[in-house]
């Protein structure tokens, strides 16, 4: 079977599915710790891949930017290619002065302005929820690994650059709570609770808005790898 944006056979896809936004990463964490990897789907080159991790089946798929970019890709595993679960593995920029470059975060709600929700299946509530047994389960991985995990609540933004009128970040943080923004998570934690399936969102920090350091494009593709383990050893959990 295929969809209009997945080409993969039926069955291709293991029960939980990795998604970092980018393709060029989707390709590094298969290549680099996955056993067997296999290429299962590539239109419009966003990249998906399933091997096994540690002997269960896992797979590891792009998302592309934005919410209704993952809102495609993930409604189509849910719905045409029976994934249960899908956690989300980006980058995010702090509001925080103590979230600090290369720090993991893990999104305990997400916040966003967006009307993907509404639009979607009438939900007018501007914060979600991840997925609590998810959530969980990284929480207990993340402490038998001894990898620092911080929960915290993100802001998925559907404009990365704001115009003169946009509201300021720190008077959204002020507004909010928010600890972090990213632009993806808002609406997969709507599609997995309309559909009833899991979701969660792990982040490292790539830059910071307070003390303005920031990596590199090439450091986002290859240098998240605690992130990726810690989603990898949580998934095959699941």
């Amino acid at each position: 079977m295929s969809t209009p944006h997945i080409n993969a056979v039926k069955g291709a896809f293991a029960k939980t599915v990795l998604m970092p936004g980018d393709p060029l990463r989707a390709k590094f964490i298969a290549e680099n710790f996955l056993d067997n990897p296999q290429l299962v789907t590539s239109v419009r080159n966003v990249l998906g891949f399933t091997g096994t991790y540690n002997g269960v089946a896992v797979s590891v798929m792009a998302s592309g930017m934005g919410m209704p970019s993952i809102g495609i890709y993930s409604h189509e595993l849910f719905q045409f290619y029976d994934v249960e679960n899908i956690i989300r593995i980006g980058s995010a920029g702090s509001y925080s002065s103590d979230l600090k470059v290369s720090d993991v975060v893990l999104a305990s709600s997400a916040y966003s302005t967006s009307s993907y929700a509404q639009v979607h299946n009438g939900e007018t509530s501007h914060e979600l929820l991840p997925s609590k047994h998810i959530n969980e389960t990284i929480i207990s991985k993340a402490q038998e690994l001894n990898i620092k995990c911080t929960p915290c609540k993100v802001y998925s933004s559907d404009v990365f650059y704001g115009g003169p009128n946009s509201e300021p970040w720190q008077k959204l943080r002020e507004r909010t709570g928010v600890d972090c923004v990213e632009m993806e998570s808002f609406a997969l934690f709507q599609n997995a609770k309309v559909m009833g399936k899991g979701a969660a969102c792990l982040l490292t920090i790539s830059d910071s808005l307070v003390d303005f350091t920031a990596m590199s494009a090439e450091e986002r593709q290859t240098s998240f790898r605690t992130m990726m383990k810690l989603a990898l050893e949580a998934a095959i959990s699941l």
